[in-house]
C-alpha cells in the first residue's frame, strides 16, 4: 500500500469536541470538560475541523445545552459489515476475508436525543451499536502505521438497519440509508486507545449487545487503511467499525442507548413516521 497523502490540520489531542445549541442560537462547537465539579462546554469560535481551536470565553453547563451530532459529514459515512464473528454467525453470514464496506448518506446522521424515525416500508427495524472513527484530514492510501495521523477522534454510533429491506435488496443502501438511520454522539473523543473498549446497547432496561472492540475481525488501523485505499477520505467523514452480536428489533416508543467505554452514551427514542 502506498504512503499516506495527508492535508494540513491543527492537531487536537486529549479533548472532547461537541457541537451544541443553546437559547435558540445557531449550532456552535465547543470543548467539553469539568469546571468546579460541573461538566461544561467551552464555546469555540469556529469549526475545529477546519479553523483550529479558539476559545471565545463563553461556556455553559452541559445539562443546559442541547448536544447535536458532533460532526455532519460533508462527504460520506462508510459502514463496515460483519466485522464481529458472533454477529456474522447470528445472521448466518460467512466471515469476510477483507473488510466489507457500504455507504450511508450524510442525511442519515442525527444527534443525541434526536428521534429515529420508523419508516412505513419496514416492519423489522434493528439497532446496531458501534464505535465510529472521525477522519480529520484529507487522505488516500494511508499505511496502517500512519492511520493515527489522519484520525481526528472517535464517537458512538447506531447503524440503524431495516433488516427485512436488507434481505430484500441486492444492496444495503435502502436498508441503512433512511433519514435518522445514523445517530452519532454525544461528542468526539480525540485521545483514546480503541483496541479493547466495551460496547453495550440497551433498549429500555434490557441489555441487548455487550461486546468489545478487541473482538473485531479487522481492527481500526486496518479498516481506515483499507477504506482509504478505495476512496479518498475527507475531514469529517465517518467510518462505522461494525457491530457486536446481539442486534435486534426496535419498536416505536423504545429508547435506545449505545455506550462505548471512554466516550459516553448515545440515547435516541424511536418514533413513528408521520
Amino acid at each position: 500500500m502506498q504512503d499516506a497523502t495527508v492535508g494540513t490540520v491543527v492537531t487536537l489531542a486529549g479533548v472532547r469536541i461537541a457541537r451544541f445549541s443553546s437559547d435558540g442560537a445557531e449550532p456552535r462547537f465547543g470543548l467539553v470538560g469539568t469546571a468546579d465539579g460541573v461538566e461544561v462546554v467551552a464555546t469555540l469560535a469556529g469549526d475545529p475541523m477546519y479553523a483550529g481551536v479558539e476559545l471565545t470565553g463563553d461556556r455553559h453547563p452541559v445539562e443546559d445545552v442541547r448536544l447535536l451530532a458532533p460532526v455532519i459529514p460533508r462527504s460520506k459515512v462508510v459502514g463496515i459489515g460483519r466485522n464481529y464473528a458472533e454477529h456474522a454467525a447470528e445472521l448466518a453470514h460467512e466471515l469476510p476475508d477483507q473488510p466489507l464496506i457500504f455507504l450511508k448518506p450524510n442525511t442519515s446522521v442525527i444527534g443525541p436525543g434526536d428521534p429515529i424515525v420508523y419508516p412505513a416500508a419496514t416492519s423489522d427495524l434493528h439497532h446496531e451499536g458501534e464505535l465510529a472513527v472521525v477522519i480529520g484530514r484529507i487522505c488516500k492510501d494511508v499505511a496502517v502505521e500512519r492511520v493515527a495521523e489522519v484520525v481526528r477522534g472517535y464517537t458512538v454510533a447506531n447503524d440503524v438497519t431495516a433488516r427485512d429491506l436488507q434481505k430484500q435488496d441486492a444492496t444495503w443502501a435502502r436498508a441503512k440509508g433512511y433519514d435518522s438511520f445514523c445517530p452519532i454522539g454525544p461528542w468526539i473523543e480525540t485521545d483514546l486507545d480503541v483496541s479493547d473498549l466495551r460496547i453495550t446497547t440497551t433498549v429500555g432496561d434490557e441489555v441487548r449487545q455487550d461486546g468489545r472492540t478487541s473482538l473485531m475481525i479487522f481492527d481500526v488501523p486496518t479498516l481506515v487503511s483499507y477504506v482509504s485505499s478505495v476512496m479518498t477520505l475527507l475531514p469529517g467523514d465517518l467510518i462505522l467499525t461494525g457491530t457486536p452480536a446481539g442486534v435486534g428489533p426496535m419498536v416505536v416508543g423504545d429508547r435506545v442507548s449505545v455506550t462505548v467505554d471512554g466516550i459516553g452514551t448515545l440515547v435516541n427514542p424511536v418514533v413513528a413516521h408521520d
